[in-house]
């Protein structure tokens, strides 16, 4: 096999015998450079099209990216969601992170950050620790930044005052006492 390589290099001249040059050291730097980024990163990124519309639910678990258009529910609970200039999304989101370069009506909720960035519009109400929002871009509605690991620890005092009203009970068995003097 390796004379019949050797034959088809000559047969085509400097043209082949570059490609195979090329091809060896493409083969070699696709398969040493393509797994390293995926190791690095750990995550896939998949892009919906400019002219792909969708209606209803969208789950996933790899990062996305968006030029299209969105109608219902988007749930990417552990990736980034980016919204691409041409995107326009009109549905309640739910991301790790979410980038908005395009635009999204439709209330929003991410674990870590939330980024308008210049050109990007959000009509809803944003649920996030982390907002950006760039010079030039476009927000209306409200925004809370509270941490989900606040509140869990801000329900358990509640709860202790909530067992404090025996306490309340102590005056009355007092006021009892003074009864049978």
């Amino acid at each position: 096999m390796w004379k019949r390589d050797e034959a088809v290099k000559p047969t085509s001249g400097p043209a082949t015998s570059t490609g195979p040059a090329v091809q060896s050291q493409f083969s070699g730097a696709s398969s040493a450079s393509q797994p390293e980024p995926r190791q690095l990163s750990g995550r896939d990124i998949v892009n919906i099209g400019k002219s792909v519309v969708i209606k209803g639910e969208l789950n996933g678990s790899e990062d996305l990216t968006i030029e299209g258009q969105v109608e219902g529910k988007i749930e990417l609970k552990e990736n980034v969601l980016t919204i691409g200039p041409n995107g326009k999304i009109k549905a309640q989101v739910f991301a790790k992170a979410l980038i908005v370069l395009g635009e999204v009506n439709g209330n929003v909720t991410a674990t870590e950050k939330v980024e308008i960035r210049d050109g990007g519009s959000v009509d809803g109400d944003i649920v996030s620790p982390r907002v950006a929002i760039a010079d030039g871009a476009h927000f209306r509605g409200s925004v809370d930044m509270q941490r989900r690991a606040t509140t869990p620890q801000a329900t358990p005092p509640q709860q202790r005052p909530a067992a404090q009203p025996p306490a309340p009970q102590t005056p009355a068995a007092q006021v009892a006492q003074p009864a049978t003097r």
